[in-house]
């Protein structure tokens, strides 16, 4: 498994743009088992070099940046590249309303620090990247935050049993959601850790 993005891996542009099509298509095969909807507004994505390959090919097919543009979407996807004892994940909160979005963000600070995954008698917390703007000292949160989830190696081990309930719950007070992960899911993400 590989844990860390290069330039080496980067296709130029040229290259990206003939395969593009194709490369949706398996990004979304894989994505489609890396998505977890909890409630009726948030989904994580759970991360992975395929997925944060593509978002890299994608900023630098959409912005045309090139060389110079490179080196900086490696340091910010880097981060986000799961290390082999735990999962990382893509939070976001999504109200298509700006004014209903704005409303029910600004009652949602601090909800990074509210996220849990629950199996086999296990507790793992969330820890969000360390980014002060994500929850102002108003109260008001962002619409995205990263998320890390550190395993122990007891802890990899029952993730890993296949068929078992693993919930992923939201226990902020003002937004309090939970959902059973699939099996589908829990397989994909299994290949996450070393």
């Amino acid at each position: 498994m590989k844990k860390r993005l290069t330039k080496e891996d980067v296709l130029p542009l040229e290259e990206f743009t003939k395969i593009r099509a194709q490369k949706r298509q398996e990004i979304l095969e894989i994505k489609r088992n890396r998505r977890v909807p909890v409630g009726p507004e948030a989904t994580l994505f759970f991360e992975n070099f395929d997925t944060l390959w593509w978002q890299i090919q994608e900023m630098l097919y959409i912005e045309k940046g090139g060389d110079a543009q490179i080196e900086d979407e490696l340091l910010a996807y880097n981060p986000l590249l799961p290390q082999g004892q735990e999962l990382v994940t893509t939070f976001m909160i999504e109200i298509q309303d700006p004014a209903r979005r704005a409303q029910v963000l600004g009652m949602l600070g601090g909800i990074e620090h509210h996220l849990c995954l629950r199996f086999a008698g296990h507790i793992v917390k969330a820890i969000p990247e360390e980014d002060p703007n994500r929850t102002t000292d108003a109260g008001k949160t962002s619409a995205i935050h990263f998320l890390h989830w550190v395993f122990t190696k007891d802890q990899i081990v029952d993730f890993s049993k296949p068929h078992q309930d693993i919930i992923l719950e939201i226990t902020h007070p003002q937004f309090s959601y939970k959902t059973l992960i699939m099996e589908n899911v829990r397989a994909a993400l299994q290949g996450d850790f070393e």
